[in-house]
């Protein structure tokens, strides 16, 4: 309900002032029957909560843009005006409230945008909600006409995490679009508050000079404008124009939008796909699988493995816990399978936290009833088995001449036995369905022999899964089975860091053209690739990640 003294701005407030005075017409009349005055109240009461719940039901807002809201209703804008600091009167009334703002915040995180372009700023709170959904390297360029806004937020942003995202150009925001085009400039969100006559002029220049990204979503302020858009004999020129701007929108084939009505309205408009006839109607468009993506989809939607199954083996830690994030981040349901138990549902219920279907499984692959009852288990819970991530290892350094016999099994247990027997039960699996993709984890050292350590049954045994993977790879693949592994370099983990192998780093990184050791993180994008569709013509490969080390 409006403050007292307020004067009512968004449809819904005018509402409750219409209700409110109605009610009070029938309240002093004696000739309004009872069950009218109890109606016109019961509309009052649920027009007067809305907002007030609103606000209530949706997550607080932080304290940098509590203050900023604070300051910018407080502040003197009349004063300010008068002392010729602003070209125009700004009402506080302009301020972007607490429920709007995280209405912009959501949108950013649901549209996964990095870059947000912001056309009419005031005083920053639609900015800084926007910038609070940002990621670390997201950026929001704000255009604001008036020089005075831009200091006066300035100091506001600094105090929040989030406020180095926000870069802030002044004057004429067409001016501002013009040199954000011309420098090929594309976001993924765009939000329009500015000057309602140049509403239309702005969303053409987007659209038209591509500073919208392909699945990019633009954002409009005001578009309910106290009603006035929808009622009769207005004569408001900002109703007007925003009617005019409104019924453009809906007119216009190359989008699709709808009208939230949040306080003063919110439109959410987007590009409508390019496939649409519509659009190829346009131009001489190649109506072929490049144009329209295979089964529809962008490319970076065919990397996504929503609805498939994967097991991590080692997937406890190191490598094997990059892969297993990575898999799930892209949409897999993913089991974690290692030797130590509690490692497993440590890296499970991280996943489980990231809102990732996940369990753990207790297996030492180079037992075979171990990987028959993993296999068993994640088929058991989920149904089917689609990505089967082979990476548990081990290695023991030591000379040739003084290899036991000991440690030449136990390393060729785990590393190629237990791969080959996985990779079996697997594949059987996945031979019954059609489709399957197995990734193996080898080694550099399956290319060169890695130095000055010495591990002559590691670097035998990871030759040894780079030809099990060449050989599975050519005999499954015409019945829908994938096999590749990915061969890393050498990759900095806590082992790498220990008394024993802490003073040949400098020595490796001399052998490094990257100048650095791989970080797990470096390995993730090459799972989620061997693992969707978009591998599908690859197999028997051999992905070698190791920062130039093998061409040395």
């Amino acid at each position: 309900m409006p403050a007292a003294g307020k004067v009512p701005d968004t449809p819904v407030e005018i509402l409750v002032d219409v209700l409110t005075k109605a009610m009070a017409v029938a309240s002093s009349s004696v000739n309004v029957p009872q069950e009218l005055k109890s109606h016109l109240q019961e509309a009052l009461d649920i027009a007067c909560g809305l907002d007030n719940y609103l606000e209530e039901m949706s997550t607080p807002e932080s304290e940098p843009l509590a203050e900023l809201y604070r300051e910018t209703v407080s502040h003197d804008w009349d004063r300010v005006h008068q002392e010729g600091k602003t070209m125009f009167r700004l009402p506080k009334e302009c301020v972007t409230g607490h429920v709007e703002g995280q209405t912009l915040k959501m949108l950013v995180h649901m549209s996964q945008a990095k870059r947000v372009l912001e056309i009419g700023m005031f005083t920053g709170y639609g900015a800084l909600s926007m910038a609070e959904g940002l990621p670390e390297d997201g950026c929001l360029v704000a255009c604001e006409l008036e020089p005075y806004l831009k200091d006066f937020s300035r100091p506001l942003f600094d105090k929040s995490p989030h406020g180095s995202k926000i870069s802030v150009r002044t004057g004429s925001a067409m001016d501002t679009l013009q040199e954000l085009a011309a420098a090929g400039e594309q976001f993924d969100m765009v939000f329009i508050d500015a000057d309602k006559d140049n509403y239309i002029n702005y969303y053409n220049f987007i659209l038209d000079n591509n500073l919208l990204r392909m699945r990019g979503v633009i954002c409009v302020d005001n578009t309910l404008f106290k009603s006035k858009v929808y009622l009769n004999h207005v004569t408001d020129a900002n109703g007007l124009a925003l009617r005019r701007f409104n019924q453009f929108v809906s007119a216009d084939p190359r989008v699709e939008q709808v009208i939230l009505p949040l306080r003063d309205g919110l439109s959410i408009i987007r590009r409508v796909p390019a496939t649409s006839e519509g659009v190829k109607a346009q131009d001489k468009i190649t109506d072929d699988v490049v144009f329209r993506g295979v089964k529809g989809q962008p490319i970076l939607d065919r990397l996504r493995l929503d609805g498939k199954v994967a097991y991590v083996t080692g997937g406890g830690q190191g490598i094997g816990r990059a892969f297993a994030h990575a898999l799930g981040e892209a949409g897999a349901k993913v089991a974690v399978v290692d030797l130590d138990q509690d490692k497993a549902e440590a890296v499970a219920k991280e996943l489980l936290v990231k809102g990732i279907s996940s369990m753990s499984i207790t297996a030492d692959v180079s037992k075979v009833e171990d990987v028959r009852r993993m296999v068993e288990a994640v088929v058991g819970r989920w149904g089917a088995l689609h990505v089967a991530c082979n990476n548990a290892g081990i290695n023991m350094n030591s000379a040739s001449e003084e290899t036991t016999l000991e440690e030449w099994d136990k390393t060729f247990d785990v590393n190629l036995r237990g791969t080959f027997m996985c990779c079996q039960a697997a594949g059987r699996v996945m031979l019954k369905q059609g489709y399957g993709k197995i990734i193996n984890t080898a080694s550099m050292a399956s290319l060169i022999v890695p130095h000055p350590q010495k591990q002559l049954s590691y670097n035998t045994s990871k030759a040894g899964v780079v030809k099990l993977t060449q050989t599975l790879g050519t005999e499954w693949i015409d019945r829908g089975v994938r096999v590749n592994c990915i061969s890393p370099g050498i990759v900095d983990t806590p082992l790498i860091h220990s008394e024993s192998l802490r003073p040949l780093v400098q020595r490796w990184l001399s052998d490094i053209p990257a100048g650095r050791l791989a970080q797990v993180t470096d390995l993730q994008a090459a799972v989620v690739f061997l693992a969707s569709d978009t591998s599908d013509y690859m197999t028997g490969h051999n992905l070698v990640i190791e920062g130039g080390q093998s061409l040395w």
